[in-house]
Order: C-alpha cells, then structure tokens, then sequence
C-alpha cells in the first residue's frame, strides 16, 4: 500500500511538471511556428448553412451586426464569465446575424479577432471553442469571407489552417469525446472547403477512430446516454451532408454508424414532448432535430424494443420504458445515474410515472444526489445506492461497481406488453437478487408491477424502499384505506394501489430541466427485508 501510494504520488508530481512544460511550449515561437506552416489554398466549396442547422441553437430573431459593439471585446472581455466568453469566441453568434448585415463590419470584427489572437492562447484556443469557431466561420462565408480585401482574404485563410494545424496538434491529447467529434467535423470541413486531402483524411480518420473507442457492437454509445446519442447523430449526419454536398465520396463506416445510431434515435428519443429521464439525461426536446431530419430526407425505422440498453413500448395513447442495462465502463460513466430497473410511464404525450432527472454541473452537491437509486422509480435498499461512485481527478463521480442481469424477458403482445429482467446489485452487501415484473394492459390501461426479492445466503435484514416520481405539477391524494393513492395528472386519473405494503406520498426533487430543481411528490412503498421470498405487489390504473 505505501508502496502504491509513492508511486502514485510520484505519477501525480510528473504529471503537473509535464502539464507545465507542455503550457510553455504551446506559448513558445518554437510552436507558433510549427502551426504557422500553411499553404496558399483558397476556399473552393462553400457549405450550405441549413446543413448546420443541427447543431445551432436559433434564436427566432435575426440581428444585424450594426446591433453590436464587437470591435473593443477581443481586448477588454476579463470579466465575462467562462459560458460567454466561450460563446463569444466561438462565433456561433455569426449564425443569429441576418444575412443583410453589412459584410464589411462582420470581416472587420474578425480582422481584429485575428490581430488580437493569432497566436495561441490558452482558453481562446480551447478545442470545443477553436472548432466551432472554425465551423461558424467558414459556414457563415457569406457575411465573413465574400467581396472580402485579399489581405483579409490572407488572413482568414491562414488563420483557419493555423488553428486546424492546432487542432490536429492537441486534439488526440484530448479525453473529451465531444471535443473530438467537434474537432472532426471542424477538420472535416476545412478540408472540403480548401481542397486539403491532409485535413479530410485526418478528420475521416479520427472521427473512424472515436466512433470504434466510443461505441459499442451495436453502434450505441458505451456511456448509455441518450444526449451523447442525440449529440454524435446531429454531427455524423452534418459530417455526411458536408460530403454529399461536395460531391465527396461518403465512407462505409459513416453510413453505417448513421443507420444504427438513427435507429436508436428513433425508438428513444424522436417525436417525444419530453426526453426519458435516463443516465444523465433532461427532459429536453428533439422536436427542431426531427424537423432537420424530415428536412434533409431522413427516415429511420425501429424494428426491436430495446436499443442500449432501454426496453421501450409505445402505441398512440400509451409509453413504457425500462433500464436494463448495463453499468458503462468507468471510463465512458461520468454521467450515469443508478437507476436499475427504473421505468417511466405515459399517456398521451404525458408522464405519469417519471424519475427525477439529471443535475448537469457535475460541482454541485446536488449532482451526486441526482445519480442516486433514491432518484429513480425502483428498489432501494439500506438508503444505498445500487451502484458505488468515486470521484475522479477532474471531479466527475464514475461508477466503480459492476453487476450481472439474468431471466431477462420481453413480450410485444397484442393486449399487453410485458418484461421482466433480474440484477445482483444487491447481492454482495445485502443478500438479495431483485427481480422487476412490469405488465400493461393496453386496453385497460392499467400497469401492473411486482418487485420480487430473492434471498441468497449474504442475506441481511434492512429496509427496503420502492419510490415512484412523478412530475412536479402532478397531484397526490392518499385514501383512508392507507392502500390507494389518487393520480391528478393533465389528461386523467389514475389509482395507484398497493395492498400488502405500507404506501406513502413524500416530498421529493426533479432535475429533468437542465440545472435547476423543483419539487415534486413521490409515492413511497417502505418494508423490512424477512429471510423469505417477498413479492412487492402494486398496480396504477386509469380512473
């Protein structure tokens, strides 16, 4: 143990002093110089920007450049904090201009971005803020680059080249996965913009090599969370309409990684008012990435009902999903959140069983606490979560336990749907294998559920508590017969019984809007472990 604490405290010290003399090299003219090596290409394919529309959030309102004072920020925006000043660097505000705005003033901001910043400069040269900026750049060539001066001409195009050179440099340094497909998409253009066969090739390459690292065998992504899904889509399908566009030739690899990730996006996370609260995810909506979708002719069809991990069913008036999946490697679980056998439940578009959601800014207390079982619709045993997390070097809480799923079964009948799966989570620390057994009755409307709990010789008597969320603006009203709790949702009734165990209504808290929190109510199920089988019966139906 000493031993492994020297050397660990050894690697650390290395580390720093590297990290410290690489900071000094990046700053030094040696490097200004290696980036500066370009060559006098001109731009001979502009994008259409309706094919970057994904990954723009617009603002409905168009501005003219007139409407800003830009031309003093690049040397006096200290106070800004980290969100602005990033969003002011990118350039991503380029895409909010109308296209009247003058060209001459939108080419001067730049022309005095470039004098200010040619050089590098650590958080302005940030790889996410580098690439957008190169993207918003060249993809707004109308306003930045047309009718342009040839020294500014000059400028632009080698300014480009030397950050793509930058970020060619750094970019496999990087151990942000959304950097990398940013930082592709952004070499990946500059190629085709200036007929570089080095960049495009680089961009093919690295973007092949982060998708065989960040996927698995059914090309969903190994961390199991749906914005990364939602995320890579957006940016493999623009990579592809770039190619197409520009008469490029479009590798295997994409179309393939397209097809299997557009039919997981479909069955997860396409047509839906709200986003399931799943594995670091937020009720945001899909709704302006299906209309890019439609738009640029994209069709996707599921055929299964379970992609990643997610067991999902839906017919026109009702929806059930299901976590059965696997604890992602620590490496790819900075975001996933302990919810074995959790389920959400809706009719009509609504939720009527939910859990809490996601609290994004992994420094806030409340971040750890979103990621507990206790946030979840399903078991929780002693207050302890299913899975154990440990803090890492940069802060993130990864997953550092493991478990095995087994009786896995699923049913797409015409009157019912049906799954069962069984996990050993609980096992080791509490002598118990929990079995989940949810039933729906399309007809009926009625949702029938039974958590089994198997004893195995680890067995420990504690407290077992099985809570079920709801949404904040839901109402709960529990009746004197202790085993009935009325459901006041938006479009109807429900009753939620359970007959052997004791039933309550708890105050709770929902993150499923990006970092904030309301409260909400949770029905509660409470027992104690006994050393016999015990099955957990309950049923919500439509009143």
């Amino acid at each position: 143990m000493f031993i492994k604490s020297v050397f660990l405290n050894f690697s650390s010290i290395f580390f720093q002093i590297f990290q410290q003399l690489r900071k000094i090299y990046l700053n030094s003219p040696i490097y200004n110089n290696k980036i500066s090596r370009i060559d006098d290409k001109t731009i001979i394919y502009k994008p259409s920007q309706n094919i970057l529309n994904s990954l723009i959030k617009f603002d409905k309102k168009k501005y003219n450049i007139e409407d800003f004072s830009l031309n003093a920020v690049w040397t006096n925006n200290t106070n800004l904090n980290s969100k602005n000043f990033k969003n002011l660097h990118s350039f991503f505000w380029l895409f909010t201009l109308d296209l009247k705005s003058s060209q001459k003033i939108t080419q001067n901001v730049i022309y005095n971005w470039i004098e200010e910043n040619d050089k590098y400069k650590q958080h302005i040269w940030d790889l996410d803020v580098l690439s957008k900026r190169i993207i918003a750049w060249i993809s707004n060539s109308k306003l930045t680059y047309e009718n342009a001066e040839t020294d500014y001409r000059l400028k632009f195009n080698s300014i480009i080249k030397k950050q793509t050179n930058h970020l060619i440099s750094e970019i496999k340094r990087s151990r942000k996965l959304d950097d990398k497909m940013i930082g592709s998409t952004a070499i990946i253009l500059v190629g085709l913009t200036y007929g570089d066969n080095y960049y495009l090739r680089f961009g093919i390459d690295l973007l092949k090599q982060l998708l065989n690292f960040s996927l698995d065998d059914s090309n969903f992504p190994k961390s199991r969370n749906l914005r990364q899904l939602v995320f890579y889509l957006k940016h493999l399908i623009v990579i592809r309409e770039l190619l197409k566009e520009s008469q490029t030739n479009i590798p295997d690899f994409l179309d393939e990684t397209v097809f299997y990730l557009g039919k997981s996006y479909n069955l997860l996370c396409a047509s839906r008012k709200n986003g399931m609260l799943f594995n670091g995810n937020f009720g945001n909506s899909n709704k302006e990435f299906d209309d890019y979708l439609r738009f640029h002719k994209y069709k996707f069809k599921d055929d299964l009902n379970e992609a990643g991990g997610y067991i999902v069913f839906k017919n026109k008036k009702s929806s059930l999903e299901i976590d059965i999946g696997k604890v992602p490697e620590k490496k790819f679980s900075k975001d996933y959140q302990a919810g074995l056998f959790s389920f959400e439940f809706s009719y009509l578009g609504e939720k009527v069983i939910t859990n809490s959601g996601y609290f994004q800014d992994y420094k806030h207390q409340l971040n750890i606490i979103s990621k507990s079982t206790a946030t979840h619709s399903t078991l929780i045993i002693n207050n302890t979560s299913s899975v154990k997390f440990e803090r890492d070097n940069n802060g993130h809480m990864l997953a550092a336990r493991n478990f095995k799923f087994f009786n896995k079964e699923i049913m797409n009948e015409k009157d019912f749907w049906f799954v069962k799966a069984s996990h050993d989570a609980y096992n080791k620390t509490y002598g118990v294998i929990h079995e989940r057994r949810l039933k729906y009755f399309h007809e009926d409307f009625r949702l029938e559920g039974c958590d089994k709990l198997i004893k195995t010789k680890n067995f420990k008597s504690k407290n077992f508590e099985i809570r079920f969320h709801l949404l904040p603006e839901i109402n709960l009203t529990k009746l004197i017969n202790n085993q009935s709790i009325l459901i006041e949702s938006k479009n109807a009734g429900w009753k939620f019984i359970c007959k052997n165990y004791k039933i309550d209504i708890e105050t709770g808290l929902y993150f499923g809007i990006k970092n904030k929190f309301l409260e909400n109510k949770n029905i509660l199920i409470t027992g104690l472990l006994n050393s016999e089988e015990q099955d957990i019966l309950w049923e919500i139906s439509k009143i």
